[in-house]
């Protein structure tokens, strides 16, 4: 498989990615107003954006063709709490949409159908040449994917499963544990709850090589509805 030099651990160093997402039912979801987000965000510095599903995927590699992007696909299945990116089809969709690297969840749950995480990363790399970013809640599994293939470890998952529903991300314990044990080569990213340039900060010292942010960047939806909320209390 080449390498894309732009996936590597060194490249990243330092580094922000945004996440450019909005909710089911947003006006922000329009494919438009994501590629727009995300090229005013690489216009800004951004080493690359995180986009959810293939439309999205396909909008800003269109608009902003040398993009690194991060792509997933959010779907859920009745037989299973595994979202993200979680099968073979939509690996395949969102490779083929211009995803440079594919995010999949990468926690030990069962995933739809019974599939098997250790195949689909094999049949990914062998079948479409795909890096792959794992979406982790925990050590093993960090450590897990990463034996079994994936370039990039994410903590996107920490306080979101069910063995770590009592934890609160940002994953500042998790991440010093990951960089210490993943291979060097392996690229370490903090995502999930990091609110403030503070944060991002501390993300780094903490071990990651990048940091995602989405929410306190691109959320208009959650952040007005906090304003709103907050303001609202006070009345």
């Amino acid at each position: 498989m080449v390498v894309d030099s732009r996936l590597v651990r060194g490249a990243l160093q330092g580094r922000l990615i945004v996440s450019v997402q909005a909710p089911q039912g947003s006006p922000m979801r329009d494919p438009s107003v994501i590629a727009a987000m995300a090229e005013a965000s690489l216009a800004q510095g951004a080493v690359g954006v995180r986009l959810e599903s293939p439309e999205h995927i396909g909008a800003v590699r269109r608009r902003c063709p040398g993009a690194l992007i991060v792509g997933l696909w959010k779907r859920v299945y009745p037989d299973s709490s595994v979202y993200i990116t979680p099968g073979w089809e939509e690996v395949r969709a969102v490779w083929a949409a211009g995803a440079d690297i594919v995010a999949i969840d990468a926690t030990s749950r069962a995933r739809p159908g019974g599939e098997d995480l250790a195949s689909l990363i094999k049949r990914a790399q062998r079948d479409l040449g795909a890096p792959l970013m794992a979406d982790v809640d925990s050590l093993e599994n960090g450590l897990r994917a990463s034996a079994l293939g994936c370039q990039w470890v994410g903590t996107t998952l920490f306080g979101y499963t069910e063995a770590t529903a009592d934890r609160r991300p940002p994953a500042w314990e998790l991440l010093p544990l990951l960089r210490q044990q993943l291979p060097p080569d392996a690229a370490l990213i903090c995502e999930g709850g990091v609110s403030s340039a503070d944060q991002a900060v501390r993300a780094l010292e903490e071990g990651a090589d990048a940091v995602v942010v989405g929410t306190a960047i691109t959320g208009v939806d959650l952040q007005v509805a906090a304003y709103v909320g907050r303001m609202a209390a006070d009345l």
